[in-house]
């Protein structure tokens, strides 16, 4: 078959290693796959595949060169963005959607029809709104959020959500996704579970790569953004109560990088708790480590974990929204802890006190990429 995944850029970040995993997939059992980003820049991630097609459409641009672009933009931004906020994807939206519309029927010429199209994101297809397709599968990467008024929160909904084939990353998306559906008077064309792929031979192949910053004691790991939801607090509160001599490694970086190097120093860890920033390969990180943790306040699925799977590495988290319990399934709920400085603690020192731990290959066999694949190219269930 013929694939297009779509995103709206491929920048670091786990929802776009996602969107070129699920293209490599589609790649590697076989079929011709393409990859668009939206966002015409220097991009940090790229197809392992040589197969993938990539193809850039630059939305903006786009909008700016249409004859009415520039006037729908601005009248956003000046005024109907004022009178509503956060209504500026409703708008332009309009536009890019028909834009983007005629740009895949030049691929399709070019190429051929696609078959599927998969569109990665909440921030991918809300400015994509009006391109309506019965190929379109929409993927939820994320619990639904009530950042806004109900009202409308509904109306967006109604724009993005209303009658279309949704696939949510995770167990606890898809409950999110239903009672927010529910709460709005949303009726999607589909709604099912469709997870993320895991591209355990890729990354088993980079990770055998050399880091020289990697720490030679033992340690434990975590990888995220730095930002409130990961519940770096709350790990490093945790980390001094366990009483575990293994170091703690965060790699990532966000605006709480100071405000956490502060919190270590106040609990007098700082000489125990590695920041190791940002890293374009994490992965012999989590290789070497004897523990990947996670203790974030929600996850749509939370891919660092399988990933850290795919480097024969254990994993623990703390119970959360979300998608995380997807991943403990089976002996590997015995992994999961309070989300509580008291639950992770005990945790850490308990799971620590075990290890080696052996990672069983049936953890990962749902995450396969022919799985995922297989589950994307059947018709969707009306």
């Amino acid at each position: 078959m013929r694939t297009l995944v779509v995103i709206h850029s491929l920048k670091m970040g786990g929802m776009e290693r996602v969107a070129v995993n699920l293209a490599d997939a589609f790649a590697n059992e076989g079929h011709e796959s393409h990859l668009l980003s939206c966002r015409n820049r220097p991009n940090d991630l790229s197809p392992a595949n040589p197969a993938v097609h990539l193809h850039h459409f630059d939305q903006f641009q786009a909008l700016m060169k249409s004859i009415i672009g520039i006037p729908v933009f601005l009248l956003s931004r000046v005024l109907l963005g004022v009178l509503l906020p956060r209504s500026h994807f409703m708008w332009v939206g309009w536009l890019s959607g028909w834009l983007l519309k005629r740009y895949i029927e030049k691929l399709e010429r070019q190429y051929g029809r696609f078959d599927r199209i998969v569109f990665r994101g909440l921030g991918t297809f809300k400015y994509f709104w009006s391109f309506r397709d019965d190929r379109n599968v929409y993927v939820l990467e994320n619990v639904i959020h009530y950042d806004r008024p109900l009202w409308q929160k509904k109306l967006e909904w109604k724009l993005v959500f209303h009658n279309r084939h949704l696939a949510c990353v995770s167990s606890g998306v898809l409950d999110s996704a239903r009672k927010a559906f529910d709460n709005g008077g949303i009726e999607p064309k589909s709604l099912q579970v469709i997870t993320n792929p895991c591209p355990v031979e890729q990354i088993d192949g980079l990770a055998q790569e050399t880091d020289p910053d990697i720490p030679t004691e033992p340690y434990i790991l975590n990888v995220a953004r730095l930002v409130p939801q990961k519940g770096h607090e709350l790990l490093l509160e945790a980390y001094k109560k366990s009483g575990i001599s293994h170091k703690l490694v965060i790699v990532g970086e966000g605006p709480l990088k100071d405000k956490l190097e502060d919190k270590a120093r106040s609990l007098g860890i700082a000489d125990r708790v590695f920041f190791a920033g940002k890293r374009r390969n994490p992965y012999p990180w989590m290789k070497q480590a004897d523990l990947f943790v996670l203790a974030s306040e929600y996850e749509g699925l939370g891919i660092v974990l399988t990933e850290a799977l795919a480097c024969d590495t254990p994993i623990m988290a703390v119970e959360s929204r979300g998608g995380v319990r997807d991943v403990f399934r089976g002996e590997l709920e015995a992994f999961l802890t309070p989300r509580t400085v008291e639950g992770l603690a005990e945790g850490l020192s308990s799971v620590v006190s075990r290890l080696p731990v052996s990672v069983k290959p049936e953890w990962l066999a749902p995450f396969r990429s022919r799985v995922v694949v297989s589950a994307f190219l059947e018709q969707p269930e009306q």
